[in-house]
């Protein structure tokens, strides 16, 4: 058992030693690296991936089986390392060489490979290494786990799945090793990838540092601009990106921190933004010197503005890089469609106004002649001149409302109590109430304050809305008109006992030309609406079929102190 014990400790030795190095491989390369930031990261996951091949080597050298049975190879480790640290080509060259290494030693078995080196596990891992630079240190650790847990427990599980004899003497005791065994493989490779991370960390930040004492005032300056912006090597590759950029990235890998972003390729890295072949061709064109054009890019919901510009040092006149640009448009766009709308919206109200205008001098002609026509015609024709009469008079109340509405005028106000509109109102809605058969019930909040309203525009707004509710109540209804005082706004409230709307129809109350009634215009409502946002307050609508409906008009308190109490 103190063999066994001892060999699973060399392992985890050998399995990491050699990687534990690479901060002293990588400090005497420094003279030898370039002083691009991107280069350092790439260079330094190279010496991950060149200690990782060492310690298989010797992982495999020095490895012996447990009973005959279970191999004590911990070489899975570094190999399972190196392939997500590396590229796709690096990684197919380990996993060839944990393979080759095992049959040189084992001897070649179908079921050794399959179940000693860990292999259903390495399409997993290949799959991670594409975006395993971007993740965070416990995501990092957590790739490694995925797949290096279950290749643990099939090496351990492989005499039971290969049907061979296990000796029932020492159970007990192989079980306790196995158990130990990939325990302490696990907590290796945390340790392993924490300690590659780390130290990269600090030699990075220590040689960056040392390299431009300036960096840190310029990415400061550089977050501050609304523009994203990213600084490319002459390989694609990202030296320097500001917060911006990384806010577009984020928005479809929120988990990534912007560091995980220097050192990869620019094209690959904003693929879902940009096309590749689209910011390749740009940049190429940049690192050739020639500014590119900005262009304007669509990418599902969102528009970006994409340039990219050559990056010459000052005094060769050499390209050292280029400098990419995307900055996301879509609500600039947003707004630039919904203002010429707008535009083009008012163009028509005008000449509709314009044009019902016009119409409004022959109809008057035509009903002045028809008023003479009925004067001079038999009594038996006043029915039908009345009718026509009516709808010639219903054609000019609807030519008024869209006037109304498509002016869109300022509002003279005055200061005034809103108590004082309604009794004023009070006698004609009785009068409409009383033909109908219906009452009214007047409800005045106590203290409610003066406010500045314009009298003629109030009118008929309460006409309008008090004249719905009549019309959506049969006989016996109750109009009831109320008004209130909160915190910094006084209500009016018109409520009925009607039918209610239905709650599909309730968000298309107030479009223009939308109506819940058979003979209704589709404009009273509207321009209510236009009213009320005059007066810079708002209006809400609560109903319930069958119950009834109340609007509510919110109107601001400008200056309270003043108000006397009512």
């Amino acid at each position: 058992m103190l063999i066994v014990f001892k060999d699973i400790l060399l392992q985890i030795m050998l399995s990491g030693v050699f990687t534990f190095q690479i901060p002293l491989l990588f400090s005497k390369q420094y003279n030898t690296f370039s002083e691009n930031d991107a280069d350092e990261r790439h260079n330094y996951q190279f010496l991950v991936v060149i200690t990782c091949a060492i310690s298989i080597l010797f992982c495999y050298g020095l490895s012996a089986p447990y009973n005959g049975l279970i191999p004590i190879n911990l070489g899975i480790l570094p190999l399972f390392v190196g392939i997500l640290y590396g590229s796709k080509m690096s990684g197919l060259l380990l996993s060839l060489l944990y393979v080759v290494c095992h049959e040189l030693i084992f001897g070649f078995s179908l079921s050794g490979i399959l179940l000693h080196t860990g292999l259903p596990m390495y399409p997993l891992l290949f799959f991670f290494s594409s975006r395993f630079k971007h993740n965070t240190l416990m995501e990092k650790i957590g790739c490694l786990w995925i797949g290096l847990i279950p290749a643990l427990i099939i090496i351990v599980a492989s005499p039971i799945l290969e049907g061979r004899p296990l000796s029932t003497s020492h159970n007990a005791e192989m079980i306790l090793m196995m158990l130990l065994y990939v325990l302490l493989s696990i907590f290796n490779g945390a340790l392993l990838i924490y300690f590659i991370e780390t130290m990269y960390n600090r030699l990075y930040s220590d040689h960056s540092s040392l390299n431009n004492p300036e960096k840190s005032r310029i990415k400061q300056f550089l977050d501050m601009i609304p523009l994203g912006m990213a600084v490319i090597d002459r390989r694609g590759s990202i030296v320097l990106l500001n917060e911006p950029l990384a806010l577009i990235y984020k928005q479809s890998n929120p988990h990534v921190l912007s560091e995980g972003l220097i050192g990869s390729d620019f094209h690959v890295t904003f693929e879902h933004v940009v096309q590749q072949d689209f910011t390749k061709q740009r940049i190429n064109q940049a690192l050739r010197g020639a500014r590119s054009s900005w262009e304007v890019v669509r990418t599902g919901n969102l528009i970006y503005s994409v340039g990219a510009f050559p990056l010459v040092d000052p005094q060769t006149r050499d390209i050292e890089g280029a400098v990419a640009i995307i900055h996301d448009i879509t609500e600039i766009e947003k707004l630039k469609s919904e203002i010429l709308n707008i535009e083009r919206l008012s163009m028509v109200g005008q000449m509709a106004a314009s044009i019902t205008h016009e119409i409004r001098n022959p109809m008057a002609v035509v009903r002045g002649f028809l008023q003479l026509m009925k004067e001079k015609s038999p009594d038996n024709l006043d029915h039908y001149y009345r009718i026509v009469m009516d709808e010639l008079d219903r054609a000019n109340g609807i030519i008024s409302d869209f006037l109304s509405l498509a002016q869109n005028r300022i509002a003279e106000k005055e200061e005034c109590h809103i108590h004082d509109i309604i009794h004023e109102l009070s006698p004609l809605l009785w009068a409409d109430a009383n033909i109908r058969g219906q009452s009214i019930d007047l409800k005045f909040g106590n203290y409610v304050p003066r406010l500045h309203l314009n009298v003629k525009e109030m009118k008929q707004l309460i006409l309008n809305l008090c004249r719905n509710a009549m019309e959506s109540m049969d006989d016996k209804g109750i109009l009831t008109i109320e008004t209130r005082l909160t915190t910094d706004v006084v209500e009016l409230c018109i409520r009925d006992t009607g039918l209610g709307i239905p709650k599909e129809k309730l968000s298309r109350l107030f479009e223009p030309f939308f109506t819940t009634k058979s003979k209704g215009t589709g404009l009273g409502l509207s321009l209510c609406m236009s009213i009320v946002q005059r007066h810079h307050g708002s209006i809400s609508v609560q109903s319930e079929e069958g119950v009834g409906t109340t609007f509510i008009v919110s109107f601001p308190i400008v200056n309270r102190d003043k108000e006397p109490l009512r």
